[in-house]
């Protein structure tokens, strides 16, 4: 019968023990005062040897708020229980039942952080992670990329964006991308398609590429499920707007009377030959070269990791435009604040619908609307009409410069091919009569004046 009792156990002196009885042969619970003050309670047995042992249960709380008496010997039942079916060796056992214990633990705390960090590995750390490098590589369409991100995956999907990218599946970004390919935007769901693409190769080369963003290489991504998503029908229909050569001489008349930064930005954008412009908004007063009259354009289009040098060569009218822009509050170039900051694509294309609007109510269009992309495209047809050759063109614009050839072996920089080809669009633009009428124009102002 038990014997312990809480008046006994308030009344134990210090260095005593107190047993609570019980039957023989299955080990008994014990308690014994300390010399500094708490009672605790043992397990006490006797193991294979003969050797009486003891086995710590814990310290029990007089104010029945913590380990109590009826917990003592709830532990004492187990542990007899063990030493009279398992082992008489209970510490052996102990120490294996710790070992276990702790391996429990340590698998929990291992558990604990592999979920941490696989939240933290959410499709939205993917994506921002590839931003991340994209900005780290100096690449123009980090801020794009971005974006895209921004309003088609985490404005629209919030609970899609916190979900591990391991955890993302092909239908899970196919609703994605269809969601804005049904709002119509065909190009835009396409580019978000090759973005999600490129975000997913992105994480996995980074855990074999030593130049790969470390926030990317922690996500451990091994597959990626936009690889599969099918290209989207009509997002990549080439535009074949060129301007006649009439047309674009109504626009260069145009263009030729505006006063302002807008008229300048226009006319420095045809008469470099139509060149992009993400490069022509980089430009700054370093890139210009007053000796040889050129620009240094860098040319990142593509996977190349290091720019290519673009140089363009302008003719004075075109300086005279670039002079008109900069007005000395900034570096930049090819600008509508002065110099303070490039000009984007949508402030050269808004410039230049108003321009189009003024010719369509003139009549002056034979083929309706164009954009800044059109007028790149209409150069090089105008110029291959004139006869030029489809590689000068090519070195003029930069484009289909990839090759093994053109990268390692022709190291000619074509500048003077350049210049005739952008001479030869400032004829075709001012033809010989109308030139001879500006002439007599300011000859006639000189003698009013």
């Amino acid at each position: 019968m038990a014997s312990l009792t809480y008046r006994k156990l308030a009344a134990l002196k210090a260095g005593k023990w107190v047993s609570d009885g019980g039957p023989r042969g299955g080990g008994v619970l014990v308690a014994r005062k300390l010399k500094s003050g708490p009672v605790i309670f043992y397990f006490r047995y006797t193991g294979s040897d003969g050797t009486r042992s003891v086995l710590s249960l814990g310290e029990w709380d007089s104010s029945g708020k913590g380990f109590s008496l009826d917990d003592a010997r709830i532990l004492a039942d187990q542990w007899s229980t063990k030493y009279r079916n398992v082992t008489r060796d209970l510490h052996v056992l102990q120490e294996q039942e710790e070992r276990e214990r702790q391996r429990l633990e340590e698998q929990r705390k291992r558990d604990a952080e592999s979920a941490a960090a696989l939240a933290s590995a959410s499709l939205g750390a993917l994506l921002i992670g590839y931003v991340q490098q994209l900005e780290r590589d100096r690449k123009p369409s980090a801020r794009a990329v971005e974006r895209t991100f921004e309003n088609h995956v985490r404005k629209p999907w919030p609970e899609l964006w916190k979900c591990p990218a391991m955890g993302v599946s092909q239908d899970d970004l196919l609703g994605v991308v269809a969601l804005v390919v049904n709002a119509g935007k065909i190009r835009e769901a396409a580019k978000l398609r090759s973005y999600l693409i490129a975000a997913y190769n992105a994480a996995m080369r980074a855990r074999q590429d030593a130049r790969g963003l470390q926030a990317l290489r922690e996500l451990k991504i091994t597959s990626n499920p936009a690889a599969n998503l099918i290209s989207i029908d009509g997002a990549t229909r080439a535009r074949e707007r060129a301007l006649s050569l009439n047309e674009l001489r109504a626009y260069w008349r145009r263009i030729q009377k505006m006063d302002d930064e807008s008229g300048a930005l226009l006319r420095f954008h045809l008469l470099t030959g139509g060149q992009r412009v993400e490069q022509l908004a980089r430009l700054t007063l370093d890139d210009f070269d007053a000796d040889t009259k050129t620009i240094r354009l860098r040319d990142t289009k593509g996977r190349r990791k290091v720019p290519r040098n673009h140089d363009v060569p302008l003719v004075p009218a075109a300086i005279e435009a670039m002079e008109a822009m900069n007005k000395g509050l900034g570096p930049y170039l090819f600008t509508v604040t002065a110099g303070e900051s490039g000009a984007s694509y949508y402030s050269v294309q808004h410039r230049l619908q108003s321009v189009v609007e003024l010719m369509k109510e003139a009549r002056e269009l034979e083929k309706g609307d164009f954009a800044v992309g059109d007028l790149r495209r209409t150069v090089e047809t105008r110029l291959s009409a004139a006869g030029h050759q489809p590689f000068e063109l090519a070195q003029l614009q930069s484009h289909g410069l990839g090759g093994v050839q053109a990268r390692h072996y022709n190291k000619h920089d074509y500048l003077q091919e350049k210049r005739k080809l952008l001479e030869s669009l400032y004829g075709l633009l001012n033809p010989p009569t109308e030139r001879r009428s500006d002439e007599f124009n300011e000859k006639q102002a000189e003698i009013l004046a």
